[in-house]
């Protein structure tokens, strides 16, 4: 069947309405259809599909507890996006990120209404906490420690956000130099959830600021079990089999990271393995043989011994100004040195080889002051 039909004639195609535009009007008979009833005004941007998505971010950035916005502002900001909105579909899309579990919350002010963010997946508080580690991280390179809170402001609105940049202080900070860092820790955790071994090279500074291979070189080969943070450091915790030990290392430090396929080794020795326990033994990472040491202090130092070793450790009162403890650890000079640092109220009283090694240490510090 042929029909002709004119700029504005209305036809009816499969139970719809649509009225005749002439695309050209040197070609009439080149004509397209637009369904009556249709916005085309919303067609005008790629965006318009995006709007609450847009939406949604100009609400996270640009409010908080303390900043609303109103309406007109969104639209405002929307529009800078080449966005339009109207207001049946701008309310429509508030109840929608409700739902969706983005807390907006309206709120009067004078004659306008207004919104604004309330709880957010991350609260200011939480925000400094995170920025404080990664300053503090010396693991993390200057460069990416930036980056990182960059990516942490975001979680804030524009307003926090300067809160926290007045509590960075990356630049005054030692950080490490390794820029591989993060794709060490990244080939670690693979290794460890493949349940496969790691080879790697290992570095140490010269008096000439210089990084030196240690081991003429010649690659380390171990069977990771876990990562620790300690002392502001980043270590890995691993199983050396050569030696059938626990070691850890410094993770900044090693260079050149590469899974082995073959599969991890030290099951038993972990099976029972504590992160925490094993942090409480060791003093700045360094290793030494385990032993219970029995200390002598006064009672000033309960809260120095509490911080260290944690509030379950028993504590006997010998009298009215000392009590005794026994602390599990690994028997190091750094250990020594942390008691010594207590000052007089702190004494190793046993065992005796413990005793004596401080006596040695004693011996050496006389000979090389005085």
């Amino acid at each position: 069947m042929t029909f002709a039909i004119t700029g504005g004639d209305c036809v009816r195609i499969i139970g719809h309405h649509f009225k005749m535009a002439v695309a050209n009007p040197s070609a009439p008979w080149y004509p397209y259809f637009i369904k009556i009833g249709e916005d085309t005004t919303m067609a005008k941007s790629a965006n318009q599909k995006l709007k609450i998505v847009y939406l949604m971010r100009i609400l996270l950035e640009q409010t908080d507890e303390t900043h609303s916005i109103s309406m007109a502002e969104i639209i405002e900001e929307l529009a800078k996006y080449d966005i339009s909105a109207e207001r049946k579909s701008f309310y429509n899309d508030i109840e929608s990120l409700r739902k969706f579990g983005v807390d907006v919350i309206g709120v009067q002010q004078n004659r306008t209404y207004c919104y604004y963010i309330g709880n957010r997946q991350f609260q200011l508080a939480e925000l400094k906490l995170l920025v404080d580690s990664v300053q503090s991280a010396k693991f993390i390179t200057a460069r990416k420690s930036n980056e990182l809170i960059k990516k942490i402001e975001g979680l804030a609105s524009k307003y926090e956000a300067k809160q926290l940049q007045r509590q960075v202080y990356v630049a005054s900070h030692i950080k490490t130099m390794n820029e591989s860092i993060y794709y060490n820790v990244d080939e670690i955790h693979s290794a460890i959830a493949e349940n496969r071994q790691i080879r790697f090279q290992y570095y140490q500074w010269n008096v000439d600021k210089e990084m030196e291979l240690r081991h003429g070189g010649a690659y380390y080969q171990v069977s990771p079990w876990a990562l620790s943070w300690d002392d502001e450091n980043y270590y890995l915790v691993a199983y050396d089999s050569a030696e059938e030990k626990i070691k850890h290392f410094r993770v900044d430090k090693m260079l050149r990271i590469k899974t082995v396929n073959e599969l991890r080794q030290g099951k038993k020795r972990f099976k029972e393995f504590d992160m925490a326990v094993y942090a409480k033994k060791m003093f700045g990472m360094y290793g030494g043989r385990e032993e219970v040491v029995k200390l002598r202090c006064a009672n000033y130092l309960v809260g120095a011994i509490i911080d260290r070793f944690g509030k379950d450790i028993p504590i006997r009162k010998e009298d009215e100004e000392h009590f005794v403890v026994n602390v599990r650890v690994e028997v190091s000079n750094q250990f020594i040195h942390w008691v010594m640092a207590l000052g007089n109220g702190a004494q190793i009283v046993g065992p005796e080889s413990v005793v004596e090694e401080v006596k040695t240490e004693i011996a050496r510090l006389q000979e090389q002051y005085l």
